[in-house]
């Protein structure tokens, strides 16, 4: 796939340059989700360390039976795609709901629990049905932060909003979101490649080895 969403440029006014960026993170990551499994949905990332404690865990276990079992380092705390998509959901209903009338984090919100791993072991039914409900959340919040966003003015982005009740100017606070979900589509696509396999990944962005041509098309065409 292109670089999809910058081929045409973006918008000089920043309600629509900010709109089509936002635009751009979902379906970036949407086109992640889309190519995991639900195990892969739901899977934890590896950590290197934790990984070589485990490994050496085993092969003391291997040298000294009598031990008893095998000690068990703590989770590495990585967080699957799983529990990014639900914490960015979470985080867009809590953020976007009366935008410009209640602070950002509402009371209502639990973000401990939305970063909270799944539980382990899940069975294929359970796997299933979590993915439904994550998935839920992240197409309500999207579509909570597109009703408001196309609800704002020019003359709203003087106005001031608070998060956790810190003020922040309504174009600031976009700007914090922007900067917020940039992190975690990021996230998102990087755990995603590599549960894939970078052999079989389909690519958004551009390909590797594909720049010079692209680079050469969009100035054909613009005329550059």
């Amino acid at each position: 796939m292109s670089n999809a969403g910058y081929e045409s440029g973006l918008a000089g006014d920043l309600l629509s340059c900010w709109r089509a960026v936002f635009e751009r993170q979902r379906a970036f990551a949407e086109h992640a989700l889309a190519q995991l499994d639900d195990e892969a949905f739901f899977a934890v990332p590896s950590e290197p360390r934790r990984e070589r404690e485990l490994a050496r865990a085993r092969a003391a276990v291997g040298d000294h039976p009598q031990t008893g079992g095998t000690p068990v380092p703590p989770r590495s705390g990585l967080n699957s795609v799983a529990v990014i998509a639900r914490h960015m959901g979470e985080n867009m209903l809590s953020r976007w709901t009366d935008f410009l009338t209640t602070d950002g984090e509402k009371d209502t919100r639990d973000r401990d629990a939305e970063l909270a791993p799944f539980p382990e072991p899940m069975t294929p039914e359970q796997r299933r049905a979590a993915r439904v409900q994550v998935m839920d959340v992240w197409v309500r919040g999207w579509a909570t932060l597109l009703a408001t966003f196309d609800s704002l003015t020019e003359a709203d982005l003087s106005r001031t909003v608070t998060i956790r009740g810190a003020p922040h100017a309504v174009h600031a606070a976009i700007a914090r979101q922007i900067d917020h979900y940039a992190f975690h589509v990021g996230q998102i696509n990087v755990i995603a490649r590599q549960l894939v396999g970078t052999d079989r990944w389909a690519w958004f962005t551009l390909a590797p080895g594909t720049t010079r041509e692209f680079n050469e098309r969009m100035r054909r065409e613009h005329g550059g």
